[in-house]
């Protein structure tokens, strides 16, 4: 069965084209990867269960020998189908115990206010993602605090002087863990 990449590792397959044979539109952000095989597609989902994993025992995983998979890894990290290998680290580690998601509904929408807020947002302080959503707010902001109050100033401070955002709705994040994809 044919299938292709999209972004890091979600699997999409090629089989699956609607009742008019034709593919489904793809988001614009999406690069379509040559064919990857079951190799690849099992490294890939290896390593994002667990990047450090030694190369012999990827190998051994996923069932070539470690040679191939050293070639295999370094083809996917040059196509980019690899974008890198992260520490999970304990935000509380860094002084910064306090997550939340705060959701950012814009007052314009042109595409020069939408990529102006994006590329402020990434580098303010304590901002660890930043996603561009669909639906009633514009954008979603990951934010590391060391405190309520820390959080409070962040959003007073940062997203409430901003001329271009409208409202803003911070959640509190409770727990987090990790899936798979």
């Amino acid at each position: 069965m044919p299938w292709k990449i999209i972004l890091s590792l979600t699997l999409v397959s090629l089989e699956d084209s609607g009742e008019d044979g034709g593919m489904p539109p793809e988001p614009n952000d999406v690069r379509p990867y040559p064919a990857l095989d079951e190799v690849d597609r099992a490294i890939l989902t290896e390593l994002a269960t667990d990047g450090r994993l030694p190369n012999n025992a990827l190998a051994e995983r996923v069932g070539v020998a470690p040679s191939t998979c050293l070639t295999r890894t370094r083809a996917l990290r040059e196509r980019g189908a690899i974008r890198g290998f992260h520490a999970e680290v304990d935000p509380a580690a860094l002084g910064l115990p306090l997550q939340a998601l705060v959701s950012v509904r814009l007052t314009a929408h042109e595409r020069a206010a939408v990529d102006a807020f994006r590329a402020r947002s990434v580098r303010l302080p304590g901002v660890v993602s930043v996603f561009h959503v669909a639906g009633a707010e514009d954008y979603v902001l990951h934010v590391r605090a060391a405190s309520g109050d820390a959080l409070r100033d962040f959003v007073l401070d940062h997203l409430a002087v901003d001329p271009v955002v409208q409202h803003t709705q911070t959640s509190l994040i409770f727990e987090q863990a990790r899936g798979m994809g």
